[in-house]
């Protein structure tokens, strides 16, 4: 059977006996305002309804210069809190009537700058962007005519809205508890140049100051955020100590995979180790090696970033520019309970 062709502002006005502009003035809820009869606006309503018009989806966008899209912008795909986040956002868009386009940027800034000129291109109306970026110059002039939120890293020291994780004070909360029982506390990062990895590494420098316990600088072991290095960090600290760390503590989730994985195979390097993230997943609660973990609110980072990117993208000011999200404390260890 052939389908019939979708019913036109043309076709209700010529069945109207009007002109299409009288016609698209009345469906637009304007007949008033120019002074279209009441005769006229009832018969033009009335064959709009028989006929089961909808307005063109496009035809919408073009009068409110609006696509509703967003751009999102992750350094991973599949990285823990890239898709936690990624969750959250959709569905809180979605809701609001707005899709999603997720760019990944592979923590590549050149591959970065491509991803998002793609996505000014589909005149996104708004972007929110977990960057790999040094400095904000881009994104600066890009905010001046789309707004942009960053989300979970701040980029240099970038004035542009941001929503993150209280890093620096769920770490040292953290570090602290590990130097009142050991006498090492080892630290496992990512790139020093990336604002979560000052955060992270400013923290682990609190807490150990806040036990009195002195840093030894070979305690600090330093790659990029990515599980093999993860493994290749752990590999090295054990074949240079020749046993397993007293105190590990891993600045990612990604890395604490790597860590695993290396533990996996070489279980005697599990004896006497107290292992910490950043980070967690639910899964550590089943696993046989204890592991305390910085759980970080995902449903309320990703809510205060839909709520500042709302808020711009209907040109209104925002109360605050900067939203710290704390974070909560993971104890698996009995010794301990979770604050």
């Amino acid at each position: 059977m052939k389908q019939q062709n979708r019913i036109t502002i043309s076709n209700i006005a010529a069945l109207a006996g009007v002109s299409k502009a009288t016609a698209s003035l009345v469906l637009n809820g304007k007949g008033d305002e120019y002074r279209v009869s009441e005769e006229s606006q009832q018969r033009i309503q009335a064959i709009a309804e028989e006929y089961r018009y909808q307005p063109s989806f496009h035809a919408r966008q073009l009068r409110s210069s609006r696509t509703n899209t967003i751009g999102l912008v992750l350094p991973f795909l599949t990285q823990h809190t890239c898709a936690n986040l990624a969750r959250e956002l959709e569905s809180l868009f979605r809701n609001a009537g707005i899709q999603i386009i997720i760019a990944c940027s592979d923590e590549d800034p050149e591959q970065e700058q491509n991803v998002v000129n793609h996505l000014l291109q589909r005149q996104v109306d708004g972007l929110i962007v977990i960057s790999s970026n040094r400095t904000d110059d881009a994104y600066s002039k890009i905010h001046s005519y789309v707004p942009v939120v960053q989300l979970g890293r701040q980029i240099g020291n970038s004035t542009l809205p941001l929503v993150m994780t209280d890093a620096t004070a769920a770490t040292a909360k953290l570090i602290h508890q590990l130097a009142n029982q050991y006498d090492e506390v080892y630290f496992l990062g990512g790139d020093e140049d990336l604002t979560p990895s000052k955060q992270r590494l400013t923290g682990y420098y609190q807490g150990l100051n806040l036990a009195g316990l002195r840093l030894e600088p070979k305690w600090i072991m330093q790659k990029s955020y990515q599980a093999y290095c993860g493994y290749d960090l752990m590999e090295q600290l054990c074949e240079t100590l020749g046993r397993p760390p007293k105190a590990l503590f891993t600045a990612s989730f990604t890395l604490l995979e790597g860590v695993l994985q290396y533990l996996k195979q070489t279980p005697a390097m599990q004896a006497g180790l107290h292992l910490a993230s950043y980070d967690d997943h639910e899964l550590l609660d089943f696993m046989p090696l204890k592991i305390d973990t910085i759980a970080q609110d995902y449903t309320a980072l990703a809510f205060e970033a839909f709520t500042m990117l709302m808020t711009l993208m209907n040109e209104k000011p925002l109360s605050e520019t900067t939203k710290a999200i704390p974070a909560l404390l993971r104890w698996r260890h009995h010794m301990h309970q979770n604050i």
